[in-house]
């Protein structure tokens, strides 16, 4: 069994006004046991948190640099870190 962990990603490129939060939601809930949220950043680009196992959220990740995404993705910076917990499904904020 995969740890649980925490995975940040900033998603660059066009990826607002395109329903880019709503598909990583779907995928998330797709790819299952996973929780977080998706947010719209001030400059542009997406904030994805996940939390679940690493396994899981690798193929998160996997998904969001793939470029089978709504928009155009130009790049994609990630860190890991321990679950914070406090999640209540994976949302779109």
């Amino acid at each position: 069994m995969d740890e649980d962990v925490r995975m940040t990603a900033w998603v660059r490129g066009r990826v607002q006004g395109v329903g880019f939060r709503w598909f990583t939601r779907a995928n998330a809930l797709r790819i299952g046991e996973l929780v977080g949220f998706a947010v719209n950043l001030g400059d542009g680009r997406v904030q994805v948190v996940a939390e679940g196992p690493r396994d899981r959220c690798e193929e998160l990740l996997d998904w969001l640099r793939t470029g089978d995404t709504p928009g155009a993705v130009d790049g994609v910076t990630e860190i890991w870190d321990t679950p914070r917990g406090g999640y209540d499904g994976f949302a779109v904020r």
